[in-house]
């Protein structure tokens, strides 16, 4: 299994990795890792790709029912909703986990490994305040956060109509800087990786990592909605010992 593993400074006792497409019992436009069980893929595919990753996992992932909202689960807590597009856990060896195929996964941990998180952001997310939702669930200074950037739709790809550059930038002028014009009218190119970063720099957290790598560029790699429609779902999870 081909894993993308952080690189940032984060506590001996938090892990963290991003699947890719690569195994994999699914077939067809799915084909590989497919571990998105609302995609059509066959069932029986999906759980046996699902099987594959516990193999590496100390528990069942909490998975959630992503809405593209800003609501976030206690993946530690039982009676906590799953209808979610974030996770947050402070018991050990809980995996919080987000599916995505284009939409930014971030993940963030303390530097004292007290408490991790995995966050689906897609622009709606963003826009809604998905990551700042997170920190403040984790609980604890975001000055003592880190967070980082998985692979998802690069701003060379990421084409948005101005409704969307104006949803950020109403509520934050800074994110100005993260759309450039594109060459068909009243579209723009998105930058969604520093739409996160001035998100996140807001909201406290200054130690930021990762971005960078295009879901839709690399089909061999990565799944992506935008590219392919009928697709797979990756999967970035992080838990603490």
């Amino acid at each position: 299994m081909d894993l993308i593993l952080p690189d940032w400074p984060a506590p001996g006792n938090v892990h963290a990795c991003m699947t890719t497409r690569s195994a994999g019992a699914s077939t067809g436009s799915y084909a590989g890792l497919n571990l998105g069980d609302h995609t059509g893929d066959d069932a029986g595919a999906v759980a046996r790709n699902r099987a594959q990753l516990r193999q590496l996992l100390p528990a069942d992932p909490c998975w959630l029912k992503q809405v593209h909202g800003h609501a976030v689960c206690r993946a530690d807590d039982p009676a906590s909703s799953r209808a979610a597009d974030a996770a947050v856990a402070r018991q050990p060896r809980v995996v919080c986990a987000v599916l995505t195929a284009d939409c930014l996964p971030v993940l963030l941990c303390d530097r004292a490994g007290g408490v991790v998180a995995a966050a689906h952001a897609g622009w709606r997310g963003l826009a809604g305040g998905v990551l700042e939702a997170t920190v403040a669930a984790m609980g604890v200074s975001p000055g003592e956060l880190l967070a980082w950037l998985g692979a998802a739709i690069g701003p060379q790809a990421f084409q948005v109509g101005t409704e969307v550059r104006e949803a950020f930038v109403a509520d934050l002028p800074a994110c100005a800087e993260a759309f450039t014009p594109d060459a068909a009218p009243g579209k723009w190119r998105a930058d969604i990786y520093q739409l996160a970063r001035l998100r996140l720099a807001r909201a406290g957290v200054a130690d930021i990592f990762g971005g960078g790598l295009c879901t839709v560029t690399d089909a061999a790699r990565f799944y992506s909605y935008r590219r392919d429609g009928a697709t797979g779902r990756m999967a970035s999870c992080i838990w603490r010992e």
